[in-house]
């Protein structure tokens, strides 16, 4: 009987997170068909260095680049005799192509076809973060502009503190979230290819079958590496991961690379954390609040609740994510002397999951800033609520230039702004230090300046938040829309209908 999709457990993160495109990278296809690719690349450059492979053959494999779902029942019978995954597929691309059945794989160990194949996944799948990195800033960035002007109260540990514009946050967030990108997929060496390394790493496979000439095995790498670069080049792919090999690699490429990897994947992960945070802590102040579907539920029991509940999502996706870096640790510190097994049931998982986790969240989070609600009254009012105690250093030195003494006006102010605080905390009163001052004759030569036009007015405490908001806008977000033009607006959307 068969079994119904419900009664089997199903990843989250493909049925309600991340992409179709992400999934599709990481998909047991996209896998299979890559190894394909490697094989028929490995033929092609060792039949261009002189070993007895027809165009007959290669021919042939081409024409069976393409993983069907037969195949893949195919591959599954093999693998439940032969309990090995490659070798399972290695027989299941024979029975497509008979004819080149008896030289695929020819000289490989299993690593030379798993390295290669997961470095491109990797790099693809780096690639695509990349895209969704440059569109969720370029996303912030837009509602930076929108709002570069608007003055709010700033916050340090929590506590009022010299107020900013909302613009200079949310570019704050953008630039917090580029930068993370610069670190770990601009600047870092992008992934050479493992190559062709045979069993332990000492190609003695591959020197075997050029009767021990080492200038030939050189040249069956070179030109394996430029196959693989060619189908890249053919697929539109952003990627140069196959045109160098690694100057030394043992049975497997070095996996303190996964580790960089999760690494830069989970440094992203913390700043989308950050932002999101930040943004549900401004709902709860009634400042800000995510977009919210018409017939959106915020909570089963209370009807009136909006819940950031994207926010919180990413924030779940995005501790996953960071959580995940400990195994890449683990696995690169374990692997004795020119490898153990041990890593590849952890990286089947690690790995992918890593990549589908970061791509939902970043799908949400651009979802999350192009509907960005910001309410403006309620930004005023809570900045104006704290204004007149930071505007207390301003009170002094204009009251100072009236002729009064400064020693004396501070601690009027002093005493004034303990009392409007304790009404403020302890009465649940609003904060009446101006009219506390303006009731103190020592005040009278500034009572005309104690207003919103002059000393209250918030754009004289932003400093120069949107000077430096503009500059940004201008030297990163308007190069990332132009680098990336209309392909930001094909990746998708983060409603998956969940």
């Amino acid at each position: 009987m068969s079994q119904s999709p419900h009664d089997t457990y199903t990843s989250p993160l493909a049925s309600r997170n991340a992409s179709p495109e992400m999934c599709r990278i990481w998909s047991p296809r996209h896998k299979f068909t890559t190894w394909r690719k490697i094989w028929l690349a490995v033929a092609q450059a060792q039949q261009s260095c002189g070993l007895d492979i027809t165009d007959e053959q290669i021919n042939e494999m081409k024409a069976a680049l393409d993983v069907t779902d037969e195949d893949m029942d195919n591959a599954a019978k093999y693998e439940r005799d032969l309990r090995h995954d490659v070798m399972a597929h290695v027989h299941a691309y024979g029975d497509r192509c008979p004819s080149a059945k008896g030289i695929i794989h020819l000289g490989c160990t299993s690593q030379d076809t798993l390295c290669n194949a997961d470095l491109r996944v990797i790099e693809q799948a780096h690639n695509l973060i990349l895209r969704k990195v440059s569109r969720a800033v370029v996303t912030l960035g837009e509602q930076a502009k929108n709002h570069l002007a608007l003055p709010t109260l700033g916050f340090t540990h929590y506590q009022p503190a010299q107020p900013l514009t909302v613009g200079r946050r949310i570019a704050q967030w953008a630039h917090d979230l580029n930068e993370s990108a610069m670190m770990s997929f601009y600047v870092h060496d992008r992934a050479k290819a493992r190559g062709l390394r045979g069993a332990t790493g000492s190609q003695a496979s591959f020197l075997a079958l050029f009767d021990g000439d080492h200038d030939r095995v050189d040249e069956l790498e070179a030109k394996f590496l430029e196959m693989m670069q060619d189908y890249s080049c053919q697929e539109n792919e952003m990627t140069d991961v196959f045109y160098f090999a690694s100057t030394l690699s043992g049975q497997t490429y070095p996996r303190s690379y996964d580790a960089k990897t999760l690494s830069g994947l989970a440094t992203t992960a913390a700043v989308l954390h950050k932002i999101a945070t930040d943004i549900r802590l401004l709902s709860n102040r009634k400042e800000i609040d995510e977009p919210f579907g018409k017939n959106q539920i915020g909570s089963s029991a209370m009807p009136y609740k909006r819940n950031p509940m994207k926010c919180e999502r990413i924030c779940g996706l995005t501790r996953f994510v960071m959580n995940l870096v400990g195994n890449a640790y683990d696995t690169a510190a374990t692997q004795w002397l020119e490898r153990t097994l041990d890593d590849s049931s952890n990286r089947r998982l690690s790995l992918p999951e890593a990549f589908l986790a970061l791509d939902g969240a970043l799908d949400l989070m651009h979802t999350v800033a192009s509907g960005l609600v910001v309410n403006e009254a309620m930004v005023r009012k809570n900045l104006m609520l704290e204004l007149p105690f930071m505007a207390t250093e301003n009170i002094l030195m204009e009251a100072v230039k009236a002729g009064g003494d400064r020693q004396d006006l501070h601690e009027k102010i002093r005493v004034h702004s303990q009392a409007a605080g304790h009404r403020v905390k302890q009465e649940g009163l609003d904060n009446d230090l101006i009219a506390q001052l303006k009731a103190d004759p020592s005040f009278d030569s500034i009572h005309h300046m104690l207003t919103e036009d002059q000393i209250l007015n918030p754009m004289n405490f932003i400093g120069r938040s949107v000077e430096q908001t503009e500059r940004f806008l201008k030297e990163v977000v308007e190069p990332l829309k132009e680098r990336y033009a209309e392909e930001l607006d094909s990746l998708g959307a983060a409603d998956r209908g969940v």
